[in-house]
């Protein structure tokens, strides 16, 4: 039986979605499949220490669009030296993972394995390497040399992608989306179940599994101007536990924490205020209005400008003051139809092309 391993990292939870998604496509062609997380390859101390400093990066205002625009875009030696530190403890990792399984197929749906897993190709002749990325800019770090064939999710990717190699393999898939998206409950029945009132406005509004944001401030500011306010604050426990605190006197505040809900909720809602990223493409599949929070520094601007360019979307900053305003204003105008192509059909069909290009559609069972 063909075997797949899967680098994700836990740096939010985009790239375990994304991992997911691999791994149940994979496993109904037949596969077995192992997903590693590479930030607890690095071991305990340094992928501690590599979250910190990713969180303490987008926490100052700037610093990251510094580091990623002027080093991590153009492949400057500071992108080029952190991604040889990370190197050195993820190549000894993953090579004994890919001596110990043996698989025929590497998923990097992270920027910090890709080079890692290509170095280890020679010793591995019949791996093949894909890598996914769904921002609309990868940066140098995701394009590497050695790798089979790049997934991406929009064309403005794919040049991207073609700025490091111009005759990169390069597939557009449709963003793979969770389960609960493919079928969401009806707006009726998610209402009811939250205890939404039928008529009544009502915004999603959360901002990545971080919290990041003012986001109490702002959940309160809006369910004061009106709507029923559905929150989450995803692992920040402390938004969370503000959140509750919140909402004990507020009935149009309805607090959550880290929740699989997240499907109800958007279909309860009439409006989705969110931070760019993957959830963009989750509203887009039931047919919800957007307003970004301008909040995610780096390729979190380029995602944005590119969910502005999809249409049905408005952008804010995160002071709660105008994102109560926008958010009124965003209320009154229309949303769109459901996405046509969120189906699970398209991205499957999509992903099983991509096997098929390197050579792997047709790896038999047992073998």
């Amino acid at each position: 039986m063909p075997h797949a391993l899967l680098v994700s990292g836990s740096l939010g939870q985009g790239h375990d979605v994304m991992a997911l998604a691999c791994a149940d496509s994979l496993r109904a062609a037949g596969w077995t499949t192992t997903t590693v997380d590479a930030m607890a390859l690095l071991g305990d101390r340094a992928g501690a220490a590599g979250e910190a400093v990713f969180r303490r990066l987008l926490d100052l205002p700037g610093v990251y669009d510094a580091f990623h625009f002027s080093a991590l875009r153009p492949g400057a030696r500071l992108a080029l030296l952190a991604d040889a530190a990370a190197q050195a403890r993820l190549v000894p990792q993953l090579a004994r993972l890919l001596d110990r399984d043996r698989p025929d197929l590497v998923v990097s749906v992270f920027a910090t394995a890709t080079s890692a897993v290509n170095r280890l190709r020679e010793a591995h002749p019949g791996l093949r390497h894909l890598v996914l990325c769904t921002d609309v800019t990868p940066h140098r770090l995701w394009v590497q040399d050695g790798t089979d064939l790049f997934l991406v999710t929009s064309e403005v990717a794919a040049c991207a992608v073609r700025r490091y190699r111009p005759r990169a393999p390069i597939a557009v898939v449709p963003a793979p989306l969770r389960a609960g998206f493919y079928r969401p409950p009806d707006r009726a029945a998610a209402r009811a179940s939250l205890g939404v009132p039928a008529d009544a406005p009502c915004v999603l509004l959360m901002s990545g599994s971080w919290g990041l944001g003012p986001l109490a401030r702002t959940a309160v500011e809006l369910a004061e101007a009106g709507p029923h306010v559905l929150a989450v604050a995803g692992r920040n426990t402390v938004l969370e536990n503000r959140l509750r605190t919140a909402g004990r006197h507020r009935p149009r505040l309805h607090p959550f924490g880290h929740t699989d809900r997240i499907p109800e909720l958007m279909a309860a809602a009439d409006l989705v205020v969110t931070s760019s990223g993957d959830t963009c493409s989750e509203a887009r599949a039931i047919g919800r209005r957007l307003l970004l929070l301008d909040v995610v520094q780096g390729h979190g601007r380029d995602n944005l400008q590119h969910e502005l360019e999809l249409g049905h979307a408005d952008v804010t900053s995160a002071r709660p003051a105008e994102v109560v305003r926008n958010a009124l204003a965003a209320l009154e105008r229309p949303s769109p139809a459901p996405s046509p192509g969120a189906s699970p059909d398209a991205w499957r069909t999509g992903f099983t092309a991509a096997l098929r290009r390197v050579g792997l559609e047709g790896v038999p069972a047992g073998a």
